[in-house]
């Protein structure tokens, strides 16, 4: 029996294959909640409390980038990678992702400084948020950009999300939807420059295999995020947004 670290490296065509297929099996975009979402059966409330905890993972976003950032110590690679940073937090006070999805939540009736505040997000989305963190900053670089190749399925499900929300949410002005409809170009963009780079740098199947791993726990926090959304008990006091 061969062992992993005695097996030869993958082609790029099948190591490529094999992070697609985990991803696409285990992506978020199948948990219940989604569904739940697209189907049109959150009420107000719901959707309320998936923006305000969401917003958690939008604000980890750049500090991981910035952490992948300061793992390279290549110039080409940093220059590429900081546009990430930028697109999230902006060249400027109120542009970027993070100003887009606080837009979002006003659409959605939600407080702009409650959210931004960043204190009523449940205990659970904080913790898979912040795992998120922790797992870009123990992994090699290689390993590290693994984990953001989910960015590579989103595309299906914002233009999903969009028209849902535009047929079953119409209280939510088609306005706010607009980082939904940034990320559709973007994700697909940065996943594909991801990808190329993963499958260049992942020199041995062992390190190989401990890409797809990373990519793994990646879809399982993100999953993981949404089960917190669907707890039966209702969210304590201190986490409900204000009426």
């Amino acid at each position: 029996m061969i062992q992993s670290d005695e097996r030869p490296r993958l082609s790029t065509e099948e190591f490529a294959g094999w992070l697609r297929r985990e991803g696409e099996r285990r992506y978020h975009d199948r948990h219940p909640f989604h569904v739940l979402m697209h189907d049109g059966n959150l009420t107000k409330a719901q959707l309320q409390q998936w923006v305000l905890n969401r917003y958690y993972y939008q604000s980890r976003v750049p500090i991981k980038d910035a952490i992948i950032l300061s793992k390279s110590e290549d110039p080409g690679f940093r220059r590429m990678w900081i546009q990430r940073i930028h697109d999230h937090d902006g060249d400027r006070e109120g542009e970027g992702g993070l100003a887009l999805w606080l837009r979002l939540a006003e659409g959605v009736g939600l407080d702009r400084e409650v959210v931004a505040g960043l204190k009523s997000v449940l205990p659970g989305v904080r913790f898979a948020c912040d795992a998120y963190v922790q797992l870009v900053q123990r992994v090699s670089l290689v390993e590290a950009v693994a984990s953001s190749l989910t960015e590579g399925f989103a595309p299906d499900l914002m233009s999903r999300r969009i028209a849902a929300w535009e047929k079953h949410y119409p209280w939510v002005r088609a306005d706010v939807l607009e980082y939904f409809r940034t990320r559709v170009t973007r994700a697909r963009r940065d996943s594909e420059v991801a990808l190329e780079f993963v499958c260049r740098n992942a020199t041995t199947y062992q390190l190989q295999e401990r890409c797809v791993a990373a990519l793994i726990r990646k879809t399982e926090i993100l999953w993981h995020i949404l089960d917190c959304l669907l707890l039966p008990s209702p969210a304590p006091d201190w986490a409900r947004p204000a009426p």
